[in-house]
């Protein structure tokens, strides 16, 4: 069963808790079942690991929800299984033997919570105290990230946020779904992580030039476009995204011209005086919403998308008018989809050059700027010091000659 068929909020609430606090302690889990299953997860058995997992989640992580209903609710669960239901005696023992345990397992070392390759390579690109920030960020989850039309007081003070940088604004909690908070319903503001909000800050053209938003669903950096005084063109291939971009595009009441089309084979009738291009990726820089991003994402992986984004690169150059900005940016922490990819970009497509990013340009976000004049940031950076941190996101400004 899905969340979306659980008719009562509290019940879809309670779910929610319960697989992204699974998802939070995926690898400390994982040792915690190493310990109780000396055989491992039976084969062939079913929604036995699953239960197991969000049980285990309930009896050590959130133990006001109950011990009893943790294992009780496991046995009931995988009876109804028939794959599973043999496995109600090892269920049992297992959870009966988490409980008796559960005080060490609270305190096993948070550096299990990130996958030990990542960690390595991590550690070695961001340095060891920005991966124990990494840690702290995951357990936390990301708070609500607003883009504002108009970053008035009286509509900060409305929405009970904190200023972060330029138009960005954060709710570090919220009682209430967030199409009731105040302004949605007006068009008032966009959801936006403050790092997704950077790139499009960084075209720096004029009012009026005509702008492509490539990958542009679900419309958070289109919408900066159009507010900035831009003549849009969004394109997405995806047609369901598309119309999600049209309907937050018609909430804001924005206009832009919306195109359904491959980002690596459009071809406009007309070049465009700048291009942004939000390249499909890894997404490991956004741990902290998706953690299960951690463990499903491989080298190949990452390679594969590197391979895409060289596509996207390529055409988003050929978009481009003669002395038009480009700006790439992806939601990953691999240097491999980042500063790697301009470096090829620079050497393969001739008469692109980099146009760095100064820090005056990103007031609030210092430590993000690298000496080659990038913009890298991560979940242990807080925007403007306030506490939350930012997903990991690369951006690169790129001029063509």
């Amino acid at each position: 069963m899905s969340e979306a068929e659980i008719a009562d909020g509290r019940d879809r609430a309670l779910a929610n808790k319960l697989a992204t606090t699974a998802l939070r302690r995926h690898g400390q889990i994982d040792f915690i079942l190493s310990e109780l299953l000396e055989r491992g997860i039976p084969k062939k058995s079913g929604t036995f690991e699953a239960v197991l997992r969000l049980s285990i989640a309930q009896l050590v992580y959130l133990p006001d929800l109950g011990a009893h209903s943790a294992v009780h609710l496991a046995v009931e669960a995988i009876k109804r299984d028939r794959k599973a239901g043999h496995l109600t005696g090892l269920m049992n023992a297992a959870l009966r033997r988490a409980q008796s345990h559960a005080a060490r397992y609270w305190s096993l070392p948070e550096s299990l919570l990130l996958p030990a390759d990542a960690s390595r390579r991590w550690s070695s690109t961001y340095g060891e105290s920005a991966v124990t920030r990494f840690t702290e960020a995951l357990i936390a989850g990301a708070p609500l990230d607003l883009t504002l039309k108009d970053p008035t007081p009286e509509r900060i003070e409305a929405l009970g946020a904190t200023p972060l940088i330029a138009d960005s604004v954060r709710l570090a909690e919220r009682d209430r779904p967030v199409e009731a908070l105040s302004g949605y319903a007006e068009g008032e503001w966009w959801v936006q992580d403050a790092a997704s909000a950077v790139p499009a800050r960084l075209m720096g053209l004029k009012p009026g030039a005509h702008v492509l938003d490539l990958c542009a669903a679900p419309g958070g950096k289109t919408a900066q476009l159009v507010k900035a005084g831009y003549r849009v063109t969004a394109l997405d291939a995806d047609p369901a995204r598309v119309r999600r971009l049209q309907a937050n595009l018609d909430r804001l009441d924005y206009k832009a011209e919306i195109v359904t089309a491959d980002a690596g084979t459009y071809s406009p009738p007309a070049l465009f005086e700048g291009v942004l291009l939000d390249a499909p990726c890894s997404a490991t820089g956004t741990f902290r919403r998706h953690p299960e991003v951690l463990w499903h994402r491989t080298a190949r992986d990452v390679a594969g998308r590197a391979n895409l984004q060289r596509g996207f690169l390529t055409n988003a150059f050929r978009c481009l008018k003669p002395g038009g900005t480009l700006v790439y940016c992806v939601c990953s922490l691999e240097p491999e989809e980042g500063e790697a990819q301009v470096a090829w970009a620079l050497d393969t497509l001739s008469g692109l050059e980099l146009a760095p990013i100064g820090v005056e340009e990103i007031l609030g976000l210092e430590a993000g700027i690298t000496p080659e004049g990038f913009v890298r940031l991560h979940p242990g950076i807080d925007p403007a010091g306030v506490a939350g941190g930012m997903d990991g996101f690369f951006v690169a400004r790129l001029r063509r000659r």
